[in-house]
């Protein structure tokens, strides 16, 4: 899959994500998911090795030439219900935001996850992530549920 070239900008193709991204993939995560902020605080090499292990895995790398512009990790399975597909994690660069990135990517994970069987897809976006919600809803996800999660720090 690649998006027809502008004049000035090499197309960005959309490749399953291999064993060779992992670095890329790893980095990217630390430098765009805020870890600090509940309940995203769980990015690691093994949240993707995860989903690249999974059953009907739906990893994919948005590639600009050797350098990553965007992944998607999904797979099958979500809670109780292995009818349905998980689109866990999603990030561009922010470099390629802006230029359709993301929408390939929840498409192409979409596509695999339909393809092995997911009669739904579901993802989860934080409440104040706006432009999470908007991509979702542009590539059709409805918001369902809404879940507060409650905190209680404890004290020294």
């Amino acid at each position: 899959m690649t998006t027809p070239a502008a004049p000035d900008r090499p197309a960005i193709g959309i490749a399953p994500m291999a064993a060779t991204h992992l670095a890329d993939v790893l980095a990217l995560g630390h430098r765009v998911y805020d870890t600090s902020v509940k309940p995203y605080t769980s990015w690691s090499l093994s949240a993707i090795a995860g989903h690249m292990d999974g059953e009907a895995s739906a990893c994919w790398v948005a590639l600009d030439g050797d350098r990553l512009a965007g992944f998607v990790l999904g797979s099958m399975g979500f809670d109780q219900r292995a009818d349905w597909g998980n689109l866990e994690w999603i990030a561009s660069a922010p470099e390629y935001q802006g230029r359709g990135v993301a929408s390939r990517l929840v498409k192409a994970c979409c596509a695999t996850l339909t393809e092995a069987g997911a009669s739904a897809v579901v993802t989860d976006v934080e409440s104040r992530n706006t432009a999470s919600a908007a991509l979702m809803r542009r590539n059709g996800f409805e918001a369902s549920v809404s879940v507060t999660l409650f905190v209680r720090e404890t004290q020294p």
